[in-house]
Protein backbone atom coordinates (compact mmCIF):
# COMPACT_ATOMS: atom_id res chain seq x y z
CA UNK A 1 0.00 0.00 0.00
CA UNK A 2 0.88 3.61 -0.73
CA UNK A 3 0.89 6.46 1.11
CA UNK A 4 -1.86 8.69 0.17
CA UNK A 5 -2.05 12.06 -0.82
CA UNK A 6 -5.03 14.25 0.66
CA UNK A 7 -5.06 16.42 -2.08
CA UNK A 8 -6.22 13.73 -4.17
CA UNK A 9 -9.38 13.50 -3.11
CA UNK A 10 -10.28 17.28 -2.86
CA UNK A 11 -11.95 16.97 -6.20
CA UNK A 12 -14.71 14.33 -4.73
CA UNK A 13 -15.97 16.51 -2.25
CA UNK A 14 -16.71 20.47 -0.97
CA UNK A 15 -13.57 22.45 -0.11
CA UNK A 16 -14.82 23.40 3.19
CA UNK A 17 -14.26 19.40 3.50
CA UNK A 18 -10.37 19.62 3.26
CA UNK A 19 -9.56 19.51 6.73
CA UNK A 20 -11.55 16.12 7.73
CA UNK A 21 -9.99 15.26 4.35
CA UNK A 22 -6.30 16.00 5.41
CA UNK A 23 -7.04 14.23 8.87
CA UNK A 24 -8.40 11.14 7.39
CA UNK A 25 -5.82 10.80 4.99
CA UNK A 26 -3.12 11.16 7.74
CA UNK A 27 -5.01 8.72 9.56
CA UNK A 28 -4.74 5.95 6.73
CA UNK A 29 -1.36 6.71 6.14
CA UNK A 30 -0.76 6.32 9.99
CA UNK A 31 -2.09 2.88 9.62
CA UNK A 32 -0.24 1.57 7.36
CA UNK A 33 2.78 2.73 8.21
CA UNK A 34 2.81 1.40 11.93
CA UNK A 35 0.07 -1.52 11.04
CA UNK A 36 -1.69 -1.00 14.16
CA UNK A 37 -5.71 -0.31 14.55
CA UNK A 38 -7.29 2.71 14.59
CA UNK A 39 -10.23 3.46 16.22
CA UNK A 40 -11.52 6.91 15.44
CA UNK A 41 -13.97 9.27 17.29
CA UNK A 42 -18.11 9.31 16.56
CA UNK A 43 -18.27 10.22 13.00
CA UNK A 44 -21.65 11.12 11.44
CA UNK A 45 -22.34 9.42 7.83
CA UNK A 46 -20.86 12.49 6.00
CA UNK A 47 -17.06 12.08 7.64
CA UNK A 48 -17.55 8.30 7.24
CA UNK A 49 -18.19 8.54 3.56
CA UNK A 50 -14.79 10.79 3.06
CA UNK A 51 -13.19 8.03 5.37
CA UNK A 52 -14.34 5.11 3.12
CA UNK A 53 -13.49 7.25 -0.38
CA UNK A 54 -9.98 7.57 1.46
CA UNK A 55 -9.32 4.02 2.69
CA UNK A 56 -11.21 2.15 -0.95
CA UNK A 57 -10.42 -1.40 -0.44
CA UNK A 58 -6.75 -0.98 1.12
CA UNK A 59 -8.10 -1.61 4.75
CA UNK A 60 -10.69 -2.91 6.82
CA UNK A 61 -13.11 -0.31 7.74
CA UNK A 62 -15.97 -1.57 10.36
CA UNK A 63 -18.34 0.71 12.38
CA UNK A 64 -20.16 0.64 15.72
CA UNK A 65 -22.36 3.55 17.48
CA UNK A 66 -23.78 1.89 20.31
CA UNK A 67 -27.10 0.41 18.42
CA UNK A 68 -28.43 -1.19 15.64
CA UNK A 69 -28.94 1.88 12.99
CA UNK A 70 -27.06 4.22 14.59
CA UNK A 71 -26.36 7.71 13.24
CA UNK A 72 -23.44 8.71 14.22
CA UNK A 73 -20.80 5.47 15.18
CA UNK A 74 -16.86 4.91 15.58
CA UNK A 75 -15.21 3.15 12.91
CA UNK A 76 -12.47 0.81 13.23
CA UNK A 77 -9.46 1.05 10.65
CA UNK A 78 -7.57 -2.39 10.71
CA UNK A 79 -5.27 -4.29 7.74
CA UNK A 80 -6.35 -7.30 8.38
CA UNK A 81 -10.24 -8.24 8.99
CA UNK A 82 -10.93 -8.69 12.99
CA UNK A 83 -14.54 -10.30 14.47
CA UNK A 84 -14.85 -7.07 17.14
CA UNK A 85 -17.50 -7.27 19.90
CA UNK A 86 -19.33 -4.08 20.81
CA UNK A 87 -16.46 -3.74 23.94
CA UNK A 88 -14.12 -3.30 20.84
CA UNK A 89 -15.35 0.05 20.23
CA UNK A 90 -15.12 1.26 23.38
CA UNK A 91 -18.53 3.05 23.75
CA UNK A 92 -20.10 3.54 27.38
CA UNK A 93 -24.04 3.96 27.36
CA UNK A 94 -25.64 6.65 29.37
CA UNK A 95 -29.12 6.50 31.05
CA UNK A 96 -30.15 10.71 32.13
CA UNK A 97 -31.92 9.59 35.24
CA UNK A 98 -34.37 12.88 36.02
CA UNK A 99 -37.46 13.52 38.11
CA UNK A 100 -40.04 13.06 34.99
CA UNK A 101 -43.09 14.18 36.75
CA UNK A 102 -41.81 17.24 37.49
CA UNK A 103 -39.88 18.31 34.56
CA UNK A 104 -39.16 17.45 30.89
CA UNK A 105 -36.12 17.48 28.90
CA UNK A 106 -35.79 17.09 24.88
CA UNK A 107 -32.89 15.97 22.56
CA UNK A 108 -31.93 19.82 22.08
CA UNK A 109 -31.36 20.79 25.51
CA UNK A 110 -29.06 17.67 25.63
CA UNK A 111 -27.34 18.13 22.62
CA UNK A 112 -26.52 21.60 24.16
CA UNK A 113 -25.78 20.74 27.19
CA UNK A 114 -23.01 18.23 26.54
CA UNK A 115 -21.92 20.28 23.37
CA UNK A 116 -21.31 23.20 25.27
CA UNK A 117 -19.46 21.27 28.46
CA UNK A 118 -16.13 22.23 26.84
CA UNK A 119 -15.89 19.09 24.24
CA UNK A 120 -15.87 18.25 21.20
CA UNK A 121 -19.13 16.52 19.67
CA UNK A 122 -17.08 13.83 18.20
CA UNK A 123 -16.56 12.62 21.59
CA UNK A 124 -19.91 11.68 22.24
CA UNK A 125 -22.37 9.82 20.04
CA UNK A 126 -26.08 9.46 19.06
CA UNK A 127 -29.23 10.64 21.92
CA UNK A 128 -32.29 8.10 22.16
CA UNK A 129 -35.48 8.23 24.08
CA UNK A 130 -38.48 5.76 23.78
CA UNK A 131 -40.67 9.17 23.40
CA UNK A 132 -41.73 8.16 27.00
CA UNK A 133 -39.63 10.09 28.56
CA UNK A 134 -36.60 7.71 29.17
CA UNK A 135 -32.83 9.46 27.44
CA UNK A 136 -30.12 7.93 26.62
CA UNK A 137 -26.59 8.95 24.78
CA UNK A 138 -23.52 6.82 23.86
CA UNK A 139 -19.82 8.35 24.89
CA UNK A 140 -16.30 7.23 24.60
CA UNK A 141 -15.43 5.01 27.56
CA UNK A 142 -12.50 7.13 28.36
CA UNK A 143 -14.66 9.91 29.19
CA UNK A 144 -16.78 8.59 31.61
CA UNK A 145 -15.44 10.36 34.81
CA UNK A 146 -15.59 13.43 33.02
CA UNK A 147 -19.16 13.44 31.96
CA UNK A 148 -20.31 12.01 35.42
CA UNK A 149 -18.16 14.72 37.39
CA UNK A 150 -19.51 17.54 34.69
CA UNK A 151 -23.42 17.39 33.79
CA UNK A 152 -25.59 17.43 36.68
CA UNK A 153 -27.70 19.56 35.08
CA UNK A 154 -29.67 19.39 31.76
CA UNK A 155 -31.88 22.48 31.17
CA UNK A 156 -33.78 23.17 34.38
CA UNK A 157 -33.89 19.58 35.23
CA UNK A 158 -31.12 17.98 37.92
CA UNK A 159 -29.87 14.86 36.56
CA UNK A 160 -27.75 12.20 37.23
CA UNK A 161 -25.83 10.30 34.63
CA UNK A 162 -26.12 6.34 35.14
CA UNK A 163 -23.52 4.24 32.84
CA UNK A 164 -25.78 1.41 32.01
CA UNK A 165 -25.05 -1.74 29.52
CA UNK A 166 -25.62 -3.05 25.93
CA UNK A 167 -28.35 -5.22 26.86
CA UNK A 168 -30.53 -1.70 28.72
CA UNK A 169 -29.86 0.67 25.50
CA UNK A 170 -33.52 1.13 24.52
CA UNK A 171 -34.78 0.34 20.87
CA UNK A 172 -35.60 4.22 19.66
CA UNK A 173 -39.14 5.16 18.09
CA UNK A 174 -39.30 6.09 14.48
CA UNK A 175 -40.99 9.21 15.05
CA UNK A 176 -40.83 9.72 11.01
CA UNK A 177 -43.16 10.69 8.63
CA UNK A 178 -43.81 10.21 4.78
CA UNK A 179 -44.97 13.35 2.71
CA UNK A 180 -45.55 13.95 -1.15
CA UNK A 181 -44.63 17.58 -2.06
CA UNK A 182 -44.80 19.22 -5.26
CA UNK A 183 -41.72 21.56 -6.21
CA UNK A 184 -40.89 23.50 -9.00
CA UNK A 185 -37.52 22.83 -8.77
CA UNK A 186 -34.87 20.70 -7.25
CA UNK A 187 -32.30 23.09 -6.15
CA UNK A 188 -32.26 23.23 -2.70
CA UNK A 189 -33.65 26.58 -1.80
CA UNK A 190 -36.65 25.54 -3.62
CA UNK A 191 -37.12 21.89 -1.68
CA UNK A 192 -36.38 23.16 1.37
CA UNK A 193 -39.13 25.91 0.60
CA UNK A 194 -41.84 23.84 -0.16
CA UNK A 195 -41.27 21.09 2.68
CA UNK A 196 -40.67 24.08 5.53
CA UNK A 197 -43.47 26.38 3.68
CA UNK A 198 -40.74 29.02 4.21
CA UNK A 199 -39.71 31.55 1.00
CA UNK A 200 -37.03 30.65 -0.91
CA UNK A 201 -35.33 34.28 0.35
CA UNK A 202 -35.97 32.87 3.85
CA UNK A 203 -34.01 29.15 2.80
CA UNK A 204 -31.19 31.25 1.35
CA UNK A 205 -30.82 33.60 4.15
CA UNK A 206 -30.60 30.23 6.23
CA UNK A 207 -28.30 29.08 3.79
CA UNK A 208 -25.90 31.45 4.31
CA UNK A 209 -26.38 31.41 8.07
CA UNK A 210 -25.20 27.73 8.08
CA UNK A 211 -28.48 26.71 9.36
CA UNK A 212 -28.51 24.06 6.04
CA UNK A 213 -26.60 21.05 5.94
CA UNK A 214 -27.06 18.35 3.04
CA UNK A 215 -25.32 14.83 3.89
CA UNK A 216 -24.18 16.15 6.78
CA UNK A 217 -21.90 19.09 5.22
CA UNK A 218 -22.92 22.27 5.80
CA UNK A 219 -23.31 24.14 2.45
CA UNK A 220 -23.05 27.68 1.10
CA UNK A 221 -24.36 27.43 -1.99
CA UNK A 222 -28.43 27.72 -3.08
CA UNK A 223 -28.10 26.33 -6.80
CA UNK A 224 -27.30 23.10 -5.36
CA UNK A 225 -29.41 20.06 -7.19
CA UNK A 226 -31.38 18.02 -5.01
CA UNK A 227 -32.11 14.09 -5.58
CA UNK A 228 -32.88 10.93 -4.19
CA UNK A 229 -31.10 9.22 -1.07
CA UNK A 230 -29.77 12.98 -0.32
CA UNK A 231 -30.40 14.19 3.12
CA UNK A 232 -31.42 17.44 4.38
CA UNK A 233 -31.60 19.17 7.76
CA UNK A 234 -32.77 22.38 8.48
CA UNK A 235 -31.76 24.05 11.68
CA UNK A 236 -35.33 24.36 14.26
CA UNK A 237 -36.95 22.35 11.54
CA UNK A 238 -35.78 18.85 10.98
CA UNK A 239 -34.26 16.48 8.91
CA UNK A 240 -35.37 15.36 5.45
CA UNK A 241 -34.73 11.74 3.31
CA UNK A 242 -35.77 12.54 -0.15
CA UNK A 243 -36.76 8.65 -1.32
CA UNK A 244 -37.92 8.86 -4.23
CA UNK A 245 -38.41 12.06 -7.38
CA UNK A 246 -40.30 11.90 -10.17
CA UNK A 247 -41.42 14.65 -13.14
CA UNK A 248 -45.19 15.48 -13.45
CA UNK A 249 -47.06 16.10 -16.23
CA UNK A 250 -46.66 20.22 -15.70
CA UNK A 251 -43.00 19.64 -15.78
CA UNK A 252 -42.72 20.02 -11.72
CA UNK A 253 -41.41 17.74 -9.63
CA UNK A 254 -43.05 15.05 -7.19
CA UNK A 255 -40.91 14.26 -4.12
CA UNK A 256 -41.70 11.90 -1.78
CA UNK A 257 -39.15 11.94 1.51
CA UNK A 258 -38.91 11.13 4.80
CA UNK A 259 -39.01 13.88 7.60
CA UNK A 260 -38.04 13.84 11.37
CA UNK A 261 -39.93 17.43 12.41
CA UNK A 262 -37.62 18.75 15.37
CA UNK A 263 -39.87 18.79 18.11
CA UNK A 264 -40.69 22.51 19.99
CA UNK A 265 -39.50 23.34 23.36
CA UNK A 266 -42.10 22.88 25.85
Amino acid sequence: MERRQASKFYPHFNQEERPVIDYFTGLFNQLIFKHEPILTDFLDPGKRAILRTIVGNDAFVQEYGGYPNAEKKRVYLSEEWLNLRPSDYQIQPYEIEYPQKFTKINHSVILGTLANSGIDTSIFGDIITDNQGKWQFFTKEEMTEFFEEQIDRIGRAKVKLRPISFKEVLVPEDDSIEKTKIVASMRIDAVLSGISRQSRGQIQKMINSQLVKLNWHEIADSNIMIKEDDVLSLRHFGRILIEDVSTTRKGKYKVVLRLWQTKKHN
